[in-house]
Formats: C-alpha cells, sequence, structure tokens
C-alpha cells in the first residue's frame, strides 16, 4: 500500500472549498489476516495474533448476504460501491472528523484541488463541538464579500441539515462551478435568529501577505495564509520592518488557516535563537516525537516590541506560530482564543482511485501544550462586537497598538 506524504499544517477538509491542500504524517502499516473461524486478526508486524487483538468479523458478512438475498433492489447499488460504503463508515467509527475515505469521484475532486484547481465560495470550515463551523472567509472572494464570518455555524447547506455530515460531505456540497449558487443558514452568536446567505460561486484567489508602516510609528504584516510562496514574501516585508526604523511590530494572523508546516517554522526562526522548539508532533507513543527547531535566523534586534493578533480563524500552522513566539516570550498575543486544528492528516492511497485520509499525530507547543485541547488562550482577550463593526473599528488592532506604544 502506498501513501502520499505531505507535510503541512492547517484545517484538512476545509480545503476543497479554497483547494489548499494541508496535512501530512508518516504512515504506519497493518499486517491482517482472517482466520478460519470469520475472526478477524489485527497484527501490529507481530507474528502471532493474540486474543486481545482478535475481534468477530462475520458480523458483516451476515448483514453483505442479508442485504444482498432479502433488499428489494439488490443490484441498485454496486458491489464495489458497498464496499466503499463500509470503508467510510470504518473511518466515522473514530469518531474523528479529520479521518475521511474518499471514494473514486471524491478522491479525483480532491486530487484536482490540491493540483491548483479552484471554484467555490472561499472559506475554511472545520467541526468545532460537533458543529460544522466557518474557520475563516478569505479575503476579497463571495464568502467575505457576503459577510460570513470566522465562527459562523453552517447548519444548512441549501436544504440539506449539516449535523451529520462529515467535512467532506459538506464541503462537497458547497463547492461547485463559477456562477452556480449555493445557500447557507447560518447560526451566529450574536444574532437571535438565523441568517440566510446566497452566495455565487467563483474562482478562488488566495492572498498571501500584506504590510504597512502607520501613522503612529507601529508597523503591521498581514499574513493571510502559509503557502509555498509565504516565506520569500515574508522577509521582504521584514526586511522593509527593519528599514522602517520602528521596533513595534504587530503581526496579524488573524483568519488565517495555516498551510505549509515549514513555513511556520521558517517565520518562527527570524525571531528565534537556533535550537529552540518551535512546535513538537506527537504520535501518541507509535513512534519517537518529532521536534521542530528553529534555524536561528533571529536578526531581529534586541529592543523588539511584538504583538500576534490570533481569532477562531487561526488555525493550525498559525497556532503553531503563534504558540511558539508567545511561550519563548518573544510576542504578547491579542484577539480571540484560536480555533484548535493540531491534528496532523496523512493521504494514504488504498487503490488507484481511492484514499484514506487519516490522522495520525498532534501538534503540540514547545510547552508540550496540544493545539486541540482548545486552542491558544491569547494574553489579552478582546471580543469584535456587532458596534465595532458597524462604526468600521478594530478594537483588536486598537488594543495591540496601545500594549506596543505603553510598553
Amino acid at each position: 500500500m502506498n501513501s502520499f506524504k505531505y507535510r503541512f499544517a492547517a484545517v484538512i477538509s476545509s480545503i476543497i472549498l479554497v483547494g489548499a491542500a494541508f496535512f501530512g504524517g508518516v504512515y504506519i502499516g497493518y499486517e491482517s489476516k482472517t482466520n478460519a473461524s470469520g475472526f478477524f486478526l489485527l497484527n501490529k508486524g507481530d507474528s502471532q495474533a493474540t486474543s486481545t487483538n482478535a475481534f468477530d468479523f462475520s458480523p458483516f458478512w451476515k448483514a453483505w448476504s442479508v442485504i444482498e438475498d432479502k433488499y428489494i433492489e439488490p443490484d441498485k447499488v454496486a458491489d464495489q460501491a458497498k464496499v466503499w460504503g463500509a470503508i467510510e463508515g470504518l473511518a466515522k467509527s473514530l469518531g474523528d472528523p479529520y479521518t475521511v475515505f474518499l471514494p473514486p469521484v471524491e478522491n479525483k475532486a480532491f486530487e484536482e484541488e490540491i493540483s491548483g484547481n479552484f471554484e467555490g465560495v472561499g472559506m475554511e470550515v472545520g467541526i468545532r463541538d460537533d458543529i460544522l463551523t466557518v474557520i475563516a472567509p478569505i479575503k476579497g472572494n463571495p464568502a467575505e464579500k457576503a459577510g460570513i464570518k470566522s465562527g459562523d455555524q453552517i447548519i444548512k447547506i441549501d436544504e440539506k441539515i449539516s449535523a451529520d455530515l462529515s467535512v467532506d460531505e459538506a464541503v462537497k456540497l458547497i463547492r461547485g462551478p463559477k456562477g452556480s449558487d449555493v445557500k447557507l443558514t447560518i447560526r451566529r452568536e450574536s444574532r437571535d435568529s438565523l441568517l440566510e446567505f446566497t452566495l455565487t460561486r467563483d474562482v478562488i484567489t488566495i492572498p498571501t501577505i500584506d504590510n504597512e508602516l502607520r501613522d503612529d510609528g507601529v508597523y503591521v504584516i498581514r499574513l493571510y495564509n502559509f503557502s509555498a510562496v509565504s516565506t520569500g514574501l515574508f522577509r521582504e516585508a521584514l526586511n522593509d520592518f527593519l528599514k522602517s526604523g520602528s521596533n513595534k511590530l504587530i503581526f496579524d494572523l488573524r483568519g488565517n488557516p495555516g498551510g505549509y508546516l515549514e513555513a511556520s517554522v521558517d517565520i518562527a526562526s527570524w525571531f528565534l535563537p537556533k535550537g529552540k522548539v518551535v512546535v513538537r508532533e506527537d504520535f501518541g507513543g507509535k513512534r519517537e516525537e518529532n521536534v521542530y527547531r528553529s534555524r536561528g535566523n533571529n536578526i531581529i534586534k534586541d529592543n523588539l516590541k511584538m504583538v500576534v493578533l490570533v481569532d477562531g480563524g487561526s488555525a493550525s500552522a498559525s497556532e503553531i506560530l503563534a504558540g511558539a513566539l508567545s511561550e519563548h516570550g518573544v510576542a504578547t498575543l491579542v484577539g480571540t482564543k484560536t480555533f484548535g486544528k493540531g491534528s496532523v492528516q496523512e493521504l494514504v492511497k488504498i487503490t488507484d482511485d481511492t484514499s484514506l485520509k487519516v490522522t495520525i499525530a498532534k501538534w503540540l507547543t514547545p510547552n508540550g501544550k496540544s493545539i486541540s485541547d482548545g486552542g491558544l488562550i491569547p494574553d489579552y482577550e478582546v471580543e469584535i462586537t456587532e458596534e465595532d463593526v458597524e462604526k468600521l473599528r478594530d478594537s483588536q488592532m486598537e488594543k495591540a497598538v496601545e500594549i506596543l506604544n505603553n510598553s
């Protein structure tokens, strides 16, 4: 069995909306066999199975036989499609929204998306508290233009209730060709009634970075994702910051759903001495953890004052970077609790035209905190209120500026 190995850190399964493939890890194989009694023996490389790892597989075949004998339309679904359905059920039984089987049609769509063909509404989604939730709308795309916000709960997609959908199933419904419409029914914490949005799908454009020197002498770098080009663009922005003469930096990671792990390590390396831990990859005891360390590019002057802005749309690679800068005392975190996406996925080929996306590890901060365990709590929690939105006021940015000017 082959596996495609990617080293990414972001919100897997929301990628089909915006087309950024974020997953990674190392495949761990299993040997299996069925004995004459119908029990399925699962070994992890052992030559002998024990009673503790044997289970009765015969109910599956009995159910298959009953369906074949008694179902009113036995030929309605091909036998191979039933096998795909069984594997889908196996993946769902884990209770992990990011472990998903991709049968042929979905697998083909997934491969197209990670190769760069993106049409949809432009937002990242994930599961939070068992509810399909918007992680972040992507700047300049249909979802953001329509007013979709981080933290919005998606109750219905067109007329389909989302409660029983996996992330990938929901994404498949939301995606579609340019010019077509999709209706989303949204629950928003600040509203008493449900909201409805009709979004017209488009070709998705994903911005990377903005930077500016404010009139008050504070320099702001806004990073929207950790893509293949983000490290080079960040280096240019950082150079502009150094040339500006300012020592006050706001690093805005709000609404940044993640991307390449290597990009977050590279960016952290500009602020941390060589060898300092950026993130740990914990395999739950199946193998020794991976530790990613700063490369020691830290050319930033000692009097740097830095605030990192985060919110519920800051996920995975954003949480990795923010956690490292915070725990090493380099930056103060301002905003709201981050999304809490700290698991690692790998895409494993099951057949030539199917794949299994499986969670294999968790991201831990330098101090060992699991990012999946509730996300990061900012040093200063500041909510963006409806009044702030109406008055076009960014209270989180204002707090960050206040901290820098008073420190």
